[in-house]
Formats: structure tokens, sequence, C-alpha cells
């Protein structure tokens, strides 16, 4: 059965760690820096009482993680598994975000391949929604091989709808790329 939190995903770059009330100012911290959220539906995440409502959807999401930086120890950023449906298969990665730093470098694609490989031992689709203006994380999904299937207003946890793009990859063709 699939576990919206699992323990153990870890590569040499990140280490996802189940998200907890005590991570609050560790991942603010990386997440106050404006640019961040310059391409993201909510521009103002990076101020405290915005995140703070960010934050608190992801923890009752359930299946949101801290990202490490495996070699430094660091928190980076964090990701999460949401709208799991199991009679459909299927489940949603995202809401996620990654330091300055961490950008052109390999830790969005391992967090996300480790994500997906886990979801897809239990499931058959996996969805992104992605804002429409967040080209940045456009980019970085289709080099995973994810399809652009539709537009749709989508409301985040306490904040209004904003028009975003439905990306998936289904198991049968992530098992022909061959992503480790």
């Amino acid at each position: 059965m699939l576990n919206l939190q699992p323990t153990n995903l870890s590569n040499e770059w990140v280490s996802l760690i189940p998200l907890k009330e005590l991570d609050f100012e560790k991942l603010y911290k990386v997440a106050s820096d404006p640019l961040i959220w310059e391409q993201h539906p909510n521009k103002n995440r990076y101020k405290r009482e915005v995140f703070e409502n960010f934050f608190k959807g992801a923890l009752e999401s359930g299946g949101a993680f801290l990202i490490i930086n495996t070699q430094t120890g660091e928190p980076i950023g964090s990701s999460r598994f949401c709208n799991y449906d199991e009679a459909a298969k299927s489940i949603e990665i995202g809401y996620t975000f990654y330091s300055k730093d961490c950008w052109g470098m390999p830790y969005n694609n391992s967090c996300k391949k480790l994500m997906i490989n886990y979801a897809f031992q239990f499931i058959d689709t996996i969805n992104f929604v992605i804002g429409v203006h967040n080209i940045r994380s456009q980019k970085a999904i289709e080099r995973l091989g994810a399809i652009k299937i539709r537009e749709e207003e989508v409301a985040y946890f306490g904040e209004a709808s904003h028009l975003n793009f439905v990306y998936t990859i289904e198991k049968k063709d992530w098992e022909i790329v061959k992503n480790p």
C-alpha cells in the first residue's frame, strides 16, 4: 500500500524526510527568498504569514517532505505527494521549491526520480500541477518525460485559485524511458 510519507527516500543528492511541525523555521529560512516564488502562482509565499498557510497545508496533506542536501545535511526545499486516488491508481507530486543555490543542479531531478520510482510501485499515473508562469518547473518536468495534458484552475490550500498546467507521466512510459 502506498505510504504518502515513506522514510527511505534518499540518494547521493537528496534525502526526503517526512515534514514535521518542528521543521517550520528550517524550511522558512529557505522559503523566505522572494526570488524562489517569482514564477509561482502565489508570489508572496516568502512572507512569513503566507508561508505559514503554505506550511499548514503541507502538514495537513500528510505527504510533504523536507528535502535535505545529502552531502551537507542542510534543508534545501520541500515537495509532496498529494491528491492520491486509489481507485484511479494516480497521485500528484507538487508544491516543490528549492533554494536558489540548487537551481540548475541535480537536486530537483534526483528528488523527482526518487518520488516517481517509489510511487510507481503502487500506482500507474503521476500528475504534476504547475503554475502557467512557472517556466522553470515546466521545463524541468518535461525533461523527465512528463506531457502537458490540460489547463485547470486550482485553489491552493487557503489561497485563491490560479490557472495551472497539468502534466502527466504514465508508469508504462516511465519504464520505457528507464529513468533509474
